[in-house]
C-alpha cells in the first residue's frame, strides 16, 4: 500500500494550494514507475508532516498531466503553494537524492 495519496482532477488544486508537495506522474504500464514507486514511498514516509508527496495516476487523469504539460513518465514536480519549484523526468540513480534536496530547498525557501 501506498504512503502517497492520490490525486484527482477534483482534488489536486486544494491539495497543493498550501505548502510543498511532490506529485508523481506514473501509470500502472511503466516501467520506471515501478521503479520509482519504493522511492515515492520512502520520501512520503521521511517527510509526514513536512510535505505532502502525492500521485497522479495520468491515464485515469489525463486532464492534470494535459495541464502540467507532462510529456513523458515518470515526471515529478514540485509546487509551493501551488506553483511549479521543480521538474524531474525520468528514474536516475540518484533520484531519491534529487527529490530530498529539491523538497529540502522548497521547505526552507
Amino acid at each position: 500500500m501506498s504512503h502517497a495519496e492520490a490525486l484527482t482532477t477534483s482534488n489536486f488544486s486544494a491539495k497543493t494550494a498550501n505548502g510543498v508537495s511532490l506529485v508523481d506522474y506514473w501509470a500502472v504500464w511503466c516501467g520506471p514507475c515501478r521503479v520509482a514507486a519504493p522511492i515515492i514511498d520512502e520520501l512520503a514516509a521521511e517527510y509526514s508532516g513536512k510535505a505532502h508527496i502525492y500521485k497522479v495516476d495520468v491515464d485515469s487523469e489525463q486532464q492534470l498531466a494535459i495541464d502540467a504539460q507532462v510529456h513523458s513518465i515518470p515526471t515529478f514536480i514540485i509546487y509551493k503553494n501551488g506553483a511549479e519549484v521543480n521538474r524531474f523526468v525520468g528514474v536516475a540513480p540518484d533520484l531519491k537524492t534529487k527529490l530530498k534536496n529539491a523538497l529540502d530547498a522548497a521547505l526552507s525557501s
